[in-house]
C-alpha cells in the first residue's frame, strides 16, 4: 500500500514529537491532564466535600462490617510542609443517625460514640496519614507546589481498558504511581508501599476508583475499593456526594469541650 507524502511526513513528526518529550515531561503532561479534567481550577478550589453511601469492611476478603456512612473533608489551606503534615480533617460518621464514627485530626484520631471520644492507636492513625498523603486526588488538590517529580512509565492495559502509568516521587523519595485512564484521562488504581509497624515488611495498598460522575464541574468516583496485600480490605458505594457545602461548618472536626475522654486501647 503506499501513502500519500503529506501523510509520511505528519507521521514523522508525529513520531518525533513523542521521541522528543522525556518521561518526565510525558508524566507531567498526563497529571495535567487528568486535573483538568476532574475541574481544573474549580476541584482545586474545593473546601470541603461530603460523601453519603453504603461502606463495607473486609477482612480475609470475607465481609466483617457494612454501615451506612456519610464522610465530611475539610481542606486547610495554611499548611506549608504538605510532604509530612495533614492538610485536611475528616469525620467519618456511620448509622442512620450518625450517632458515631472516627474523627481524623491534623496529628491525632478519635474513635466517637455515646460513650465518649478514645484516641486510636498510632499505628492506625499513621496509616490513615500515609493512605491521604498518597491518594492521587489529595495530591491533586494539596500537594501539586512541592517539588514533585512525574515520571511516565509508559501504557499498558488495565482490566480491558488502555491506561498511562506515571510514577508520583516528592522529596521524601516517597512514590505513589498512578494508572490514569487514556480515554477519560481519570485515575482508575493507584498503588504504594508503606512499613508495616507490626511485621516490619513493605504493604502493598492499592485504590481502585471507578463510577465517575460529574458534580458541580467536578469528577468524582462514586466507587471506591482498597486493597493491602492483594487482599479487600474496604469499599465504599456513593450515593450522594456534595462540594463547598456551607453546612459544613469547623465544629464538626472538632471535639465537643464536654466530651468524655476514655482510655486508649
Amino acid at each position: 500500500m503506499k501513502f500519500p507524502g503529506r501523510f509520511l511526513l505528519l507521521l514523522l513528526t508525529h513520531s518525533i514529537f513523542l521521541h522528543a518529550e522525556s518521561l518526565q515531561e510525558r508524566g507531567k503532561r498526563v497529571v495535567n491532564e487528568c486535573l483538568d479534567v476532574l475541574g481544573g481550577q474549580q476541584y482545586l478550589n474545593m473546601q470541603n466535600r461530603v460523601v453519603a453511601g453504603r461502606a463495607y469492611s473486609f477482612y480475609r476478603e470475607q465481609l466483617s462490617g457494612l454501615s451506612i456512612a456519610k464522610i465530611y473533608t475539610r481542606f486547610d489551606s495554611g499548611v506549608s510542609d504538605t510532604t509530612h503534615e495533614l492538610a485536611v480533617r475528616e469525620r467519618q460518621n456511620f448509622g442512620k443517625k450518625e450517632d458515631y464514627g472516627t474523627l481524623f485530626q491534623e496529628k491525632a484520631a478519635y474513635n466517637v460514640s455515646f460513650r465518649g471520644a478514645q484516641p486510636l492507636p498510632d499505628d492506625r492513625f499513621d496509616r490513615y496519614k500515609d493512605t491521604t498523603i498518597s491518594d492521587i486526588f489529595y495530591i491533586l488538590r494539596v500537594r501539586m507546589h512541592e517539588p514533585l517529580i512525574f515520571e511516565s512509565r509508559g501504557s499498558d492495559v488495565l482490566q480491558n481498558a488502555p491506561v498511562e502509568i506515571v510514577d508520583i516521587t516528592d522529596s521524601d523519595n516517597h512514590t505513589t504511581t498512578v494508572y490514569f485512564h487514556q480515554i477519560t484521562k481519570l485515575p482508575v488504581r493507584e498503588v504504594f508501599y508503606r512499613r508495616n509497624a507490626v511485621t516490619k515488611d513493605k504493604d502493598e495498598e492499592i485504590t481502585l476508583f471507578s463510577k465517575y460522575r460529574e458534580v458541580d464541574g467536578i469528577q468524582w468516583p462514586f466507587a471506591i475499593e482498597r486493597q493491602r496485600n492483594g487482599e479487600k480490605n474496604f469499599e465504599i458505594f456513593a450515593d450522594a456526594v456534595k462540594f463547598n457545602d456551607p453546612k459544613v461548618q469547623g465544629d464538626l472536626f472538632e471535639l465537643p469541650s464536654d466530651i468524655k475522654l476514655l482510655k486508649r486501647d
